[in-house]
């Protein structure tokens, strides 16, 4: 599963006069893009996240400054450090997450597949990794 996430890296159009990035979903991300949500003024030393989702598809980008992102699969971590507004982590339904390392002023953008669905989420990591375990059996 940690396999199928990945960074992407979107069309960047360069102008003396400023920079600009589009993303199309279905096209630049592999999911139409049903809700957008963004993360900011997070205190020194925060994390957020701490959950999966059951089935949602999201699109992490740094909008404005840097942040890691820790993805685990219930066997495997790997850890992401975006730091650019032109690339952005695809993250894969059934993967927990969270969100630390944030430098000041940062700002993360998340795209999602789908609308808020409490029931989606997955929140206890045990829970998830029960699951997971599941997943992963023939």
């Amino acid at each position: 599963m940690l396999d199928q996430c990945r960074i992407i890296q979107l069309p960047k159009i360069t102008d003396p006069r400023g920079n600009l990035t589009f993303i199309e979903g279905e096209r630049h991300i592999p999911f139409k893009i049903e809700r957008v949500c963004y993360l900011y003024d997070v205190p020194g030393g925060a994390d957020r996240g701490a959950h999966a989702h059951k089935a949602l598809h999201q699109f992490v980008v740094a909008m404005s400054g840097s942040f890691d992102v820790v993805l685990d699969d219930g066997d495997r971590k790997q850890r992401y450090h975006l730091n650019r507004s032109y690339f952005g982590l695809y993250i894969c339904p059934m993967m927990w997450r969270y969100l630390d390392n944030f430098s000041s002023g940062a700002v993360c953008m998340v795209l999602a597949s789908a609308p808020y669905d409490e029931s989606d989420y997955i929140r206890n990591y045990d829970e998830f990794l029960a699951l997971a375990q599941k997943r992963s059996m023939p």
